[in-house]
């Protein structure tokens, strides 16, 4: 009857250790999903729209994290034909900007919501014998080209869905990673 007791106790305990377990968040973005950062990349209209459409859609670069200003020179580097591709090959607003020299600019926005959880068993996890990390969430990236304050092109990418589960296996547990520690400090 004890030994039931003890182990009933440790079934519970082991259980509700699971919450123990850290968690990481990362969230780069005022934007709650994928679909509503490319809506907002999407209805920018090139040779249309302005930067004061891209803010109210909510790209301020002022307030948006991750988001890179690109001079004209970064522009060239980025978007410059190869040898493979020709100057006609180009979308009509890449020319444009390329063309309209110090007046083109543009923006690479970066953007992401991401959530790290460990799930298992808290007593595997803790003594380092096995870890299983569950990454889920989305990432999303943008390029937008103006001329002075005109959108001249603008493209999105990323990954809609992220669902990637990690496992470590350590069969010495917390003794895993003694030997090349023992053998860095001689």
């Amino acid at each position: 009857m004890k030994r039931l007791a003890y182990s009933l106790a440790l079934l519970v305990l082991t259980s509700a250790c699971s919450s123990l377990l850290p968690q990481a968040h990362t969230e780069s973005t005022s934007f709650q999903s994928f679909e509503e950062a490319r809506s907002a990349v999407a209805a920018l209209v090139p040779m249309k729209s302005g930067r004061k459409t891209m803010e109210k859609n909510g790209f301020d670069p002022a307030s948006h994290a991750n988001t890179k200003l690109l001079t004209h020179s970064d522009v060239v580097r980025l978007l410059v034909p190869t040898a493979l591709l020709k100057r006609e090959d180009l979308d009509p607003g890449i020319v444009v900007c390329l063309e309209s020299r110090d007046a083109c600019y543009g923006m690479e926005i970066v953007a992401s919501k991401i959530a790290k959880t460990r799930t298992g068993n808290f007593f595997a996890d803790f003594s380092n014998f096995k870890r299983h990390t569950e990454t889920t969430g989305w990432r999303f990236n943008a390029l937008i080209l103006f001329v002075n304050d005109l959108v001249v092109y603008r493209s999105w990418g990323g990954q809609p869905l992220v669902n990637e589960i990690e496992v470590n296996s350590n069969p010495l547990g917390p003794f895993q990673d003694v030997g090349p520690s023992l053998l860095a400090s001689h």
